[in-house]
This record gives C-alpha cells, sequence and structure tokens, in this order.
C-alpha cells in the first residue's frame, strides 16, 4: 500500500508549531530559523489546500482543520518513535580503559576517582594496574598511532612512571614526586628512636624494587649519602618488587621505607605513616599521561585528561 504523503520535515514543523502555538519557539526546538519553520507550514497547507494557523496580531491560533488533523499526527509521531526505539540497538556507553602502575593505582587514583565518576556518570571507567607501565631501558613505546583501530569504541590511555619519553604520543607531565623515608609511628615511639638519619642503621631498611632497572631506581645508598649519613649500611632489610607491599611492611611495623611522597601522603595524614626526616631524594622518573594521537578528541579522553590535570596541579600545589 502506497502513502501519498507530505515531507515529514513540513509534518515536524507544524508538529512543533502547533505545540508551541509559536514558530519562533519551533524553530529553536528543531534547530532552524523561524523564516524556514514558516516556509514549511506554507508548503503543507498548499498540499492540504487548507489554512492551518490563523495569524493573529501577537499570537497564532490553530484552524479547526488543524485542530481536527494535530491529535493523529501526534499519534502518528508517537508510533514511529516506539517502532524505530524498539529496533534501534541501544547505544554504547563512552567506554575508557585507563592503564597504571599498581601503586600510583591503588594509592593515588582511586582515592581521588569518585569525583570524576560522578561528574561523568556516562564513562564506563575500566582502571587497570600494570607493571609495564613503569619504564625499563627495554621496553616498547606504547601501541602506535598505526596499531590502533579506530573503529573500537573503547579509547585505552596509560598513566606511565617513567621519563617522559613516548614518540607519535600526547604526553602530559603529572608531577614528578621525590623519595622520603617513612615508617609506622610505633618506631619513633619505641626503644630505638629516630632522631637523626644515622640512626637509621638500629632498623630494618624496607627496599622498593618497583622500578625494574637497578640503574634508574633511588636507592637507600642515595638518599644517606645525600642525608650525611653514608656509613650505614645501605643493603639491609627486605625487598619489594612492588611499592603497595613494601609500603604494607611499614604500616606495620617492619622498618623504614623509602617512599614516594605523593603515595603516602594520605596515609601521612592519617597517622598511619610518618617521615620523620625532611631529606627528599629527587628522581628522574615522573607520572606521565599518555595518549595515542588519533583518540585524544574523543569526548571520554578529553574528559579524563582534564579532570586528572586538575588533580594533578592540586598535587603541585605546596
Amino acid at each position: 500500500m502506497s502513502y501519498r504523503l507530505p515531507p515529514l520535515a513540513a509534518l515536524r514543523a507544524f508538529e512543533a508549531a502547533a505545540r508551541s502555538l509559536s514558530f519562533k519557539q519551533a524553530a529553536e526546538e528543531l534547530h532552524v530559523t523561524p523564516a524556514a519553520v514558516s516556509q514549511q507550514i506554507k508548503a503543507l497547507e498548499g498540499f492540504l489546500g487548507v489554512p492551518l494557523f490563523r495569524r493573529l496580531p501577537r499570537a497564532l491560533a490553530l484552524t479547526a482543520d488543524a485542530q481536527a488533523m494535530l491529535p493523529k499526527l501526534r499519534e502518528g509521531f508517537a508510533c514511529l518513535a516506539a517502532a524505530v526505539e524498539s529496533t534501534r540497538q541501544p547505544l554504547r556507553e563512552l567506554a575508557l580503559t585507563v592503564s597504571a602502575p599498581p601503586s600510583f593505582a591503588a594509592r593515588w587514583l582511586v582515592p581521588r576517582l569518585p569525583g570524576f565518576t560522578a561528574a561523568h556518570r556516562d564513562i564506563d571507567l575500566h582502571l587497570r594496574a600494570r607493571l609495564d607501565t613503569i619504564d625499563r631501558q627495554s621496553h616498547h613505546s606504547p601501541a602506535a598511532a598505526e596499531a590502533i583501530d579506530v573503529r573500537d569504541a573503547t579509547s585505552e590511555i596509560a598513566i606511565r612512571f617513567g621519563t617522559g619519553r613516548y614518540p607519535g604520543q600526547r604526553v602530559d607531565l603529572l608531577f614528578a614526586p621525590g623519595y622520603i623515608p617513612a615508617c609506622s609511628p610505633r618506631l619513633l615511639a619505641g626503644m630505638r628512636p629516630l632522631r637523626q638519619p644515622a640512626d637509621l642503621r638500629r632498623h630494618a631498611l624496607i627496599h622498593d624494587e618497583t622500578i625494574p632497572e637497578e640503574v634508574d631506581r633511588p636507592t637507600w645508598a642515595q638518599w644517606l649519602q645525600l642525608a650525611g649519613a653514608g656509613t650505614v649500611d645501605a643493603t639491609r632489610g627486605p625487598r619489594f618488587s612492588d611499592a603497595s607491599l613494601a609500603y604494607e611492611a611499614a604500616l606495620d611495623g617492619q622498618g623504614v621505607v623509602l617512599a614516594l611522597d605523593a603515595l603516602i601522603r594520605g596515609d601521612v595524614a592519617a597517622g598511619r605513616l610518618v617521615t620523620p626526616f625532611a631529606v627528599t631524594l629527587p628522581t628522574r622518573y615522573a607520572y606521565h599521561l599518555v595518549v595515542p594521537e588519533v583518540l585524544a578528541e574523543r569526548p571520554a579522553v578529553a574528559a579524563f585528561r582534564a579532570w586528572l590535570l586538575e588533580q594533578a596541579r592540586a598535587e603541585r600545589s605546596p
């Protein structure tokens, strides 16, 4: 069965104008000009052979023919919308995967994430803790643009702890942390107080070996030399391949850890850890947001980047 119908655009213009009794409001709703709405109405009136509006000095009024047609037209639009909605595949949420070093993810990023998820409920965020986001001399750069399938709705980006040299990527420096001794407050109250760096000779030194390459890894020997306590044996104590494990050992009172200041700030503020000495050992590694250029303008990526850079600015503030 064939249907002799006027253009759908004309019917939409009439319905919107009839509902609001205003060409201007109908134009705003349809994102066109009032003149375009007026032309559509005139075309529809020409098709039907009857006027649809009475143009009063300061208002519009529906004619009797328009009043008779409007309910059935609205019913038809409702049926069309229901038919389309029942067939259309639901839109996939904006999907974003963020990879980050495990200790950074657990101790710095996760406590801040509720602010992001509350502001961006439409973004389906996946956080992956991965040790390969920490630079090593033999590591390969993040995926090049040609290796990314831009048809994939999921955007994958990374927070890396390293030098910041990632060719073909959009790189933002977040912040460069420093290493500082930290321990349980129980150690300060014990029989072997920590009044000066040389007192570390009476305590176990906890070693964080998160950075895979020894040549890039800040060490207790370097910190002790900087603090003027180079005679303390820097080789003693347990070693951990992940910073979170080293920090847990310190929280448990097993010794003093050389920790990244940004990752223990929450524990220090809560009184679970203390930093007995103010000497901070710098490192050439820093935290960077690394985004493939081909994904940088995607809405989910742009939203996360803006939020993360704001959080990083707060971290750098004194």
